[in-house]
């Protein structure tokens, strides 16, 4: 039973997706559901957000307001992820109707897509440092919000759409779900000492609402997937592209972090990929919205494979007491 709940809590990332993407496809070959599906859609959007901010909001309880300061990896990541993306802009721009524009921007998204709110979350669980992932995810939001918006109506001209414009609904998208939770706890912590010791004990749980969330999103980008009417052989560059940059962000990520190489290669990997859809629906061509549900799959399915990797260290070291982690630095605490 104990082997079970392990490789349960070390794959349920995996297990999440395939419930995600299984619960679309049944429910698109089954017309008898179809009604449903406003509702269904309805319900999704208001579950969503309650489920991230509740996540978190226990996670940020953990993270204290002197904590949040920038790191030298930082701005590292920063440079590499705003820098990429502005190199590919300015060649699409050069070249507006090369064929390899689509996987080009393909490329772009991936890279400026902020780090995904839930990453704290895998990056306690992983044993990195929450403080350094929220301290980034503030700054890449930021960065993400002005680069756009200089780009974007470069890229996809439009009557009224300026910086300004731009700036400010990219603003709304992702900034009261980031920042709310976090100024909530904060105010627990120091008005309610109680309520915010009892939400510490709270370890497992945001996890658990990651993993529910996580199925939700599966299935919306299934829907996505499923509705791809174009290309195929587009459909396999769109493929290559957000697979290729999941592999360098996780790598390129843990390079720059060096002792703090699980939060930074999180940082880096991890995306907002529910952001990364509305991006290209809203500003871009509707078709890059399929990147998202891709690196959706990519980098959970490498998640995924780091928990198992962690669960079977931790059970070696279960083990052989003599031997476990504090004897060496620790891989529960990223070896600081």
């Amino acid at each position: 039973m104990r082997r079970f709940i392990n490789f349960f809590k070390s794959w349920m990332l995996v297990i999440g997706m395939v419930i995600g993407a299984s619960s679309y496809l049944v429910y698109r070959a089954c017309p008898v559901l179809h009604p449903a599906g406003p509702f269904l859609e309805k319900g999704i959007g208001l579950i969503q957000p309650v489920l991230l901010f509740t996540m978190l909001f226990i996670s940020f309880c953990h993270v204290k307001p002197s904590q949040i300061r920038a790191r030298q990896w930082h701005w590292r990541g920063l440079l590499i992820q705003g820098g990429i993306f502005s190199a590919l802009a300015v060649i699409v721009m050069l070249f507006p109707l090369s064929r390899a524009r689509i996987p080009l921007e393909s490329v772009m998204l991936c890279l400026i897509c902020p780090t995904a709110t839930s990453c704290s979350v895998m990056t306690h669980k992983l044993g990195g440092n929450m403080a350094t992932v929220v301290t980034y995810t503030i700054l890449i939001n930021i960065l993400t919000a002005v680069i756009v918006s200089l780009f974007v109506p470069l890229l996809y001209p439009e009557e009224g759409l300026d910086f300004a414009k731009a700036f400010a609904l990219i603003l709304a998208k992702v900034f009261p779900l980031l920042i709310m939770p976090l100024v909530a706890a904060w105010l627990v912590r120091y008005l309610m000492p109680r309520t915010h010791a009892w939400v510490l004990g709270l370890k497992d749980l945001p996890f658990f609402i990651w993993a529910v969330a996580l199925m939700l999103a599966i299935a919306v980008s299934t829907r996505a997937i499923v509705h791809y009417e174009k290309s195929h052989l587009m459909l396999l560059w769109i493929t290559l592209a957000s697979a290729l940059s999941c592999a360098f962000q996780f790598w390129i990520g843990k390079k720059i972090g060096k002792r703090d190489c699980i939060s930074s290669g999180q940082a880096l990997g991890q995306k907002n990929t529910v952001f990364l859809i509305w991006l290209a629906y809203t500003f871009m061509d509707p078709i890059l919205s399929i990147v998202g549900g891709l690196y959706s799959i990519w980098h959970n399915i490498f998640n995924s494979w780091q928990l198992a990797q962690l669960s079977k260290t931790t059970s070696y070291y279960e083990k052989t007491p003599h031997s476990g982690p504090a004897a060496d630095g620790g891989l529960a605490h990223g070896g600081h």
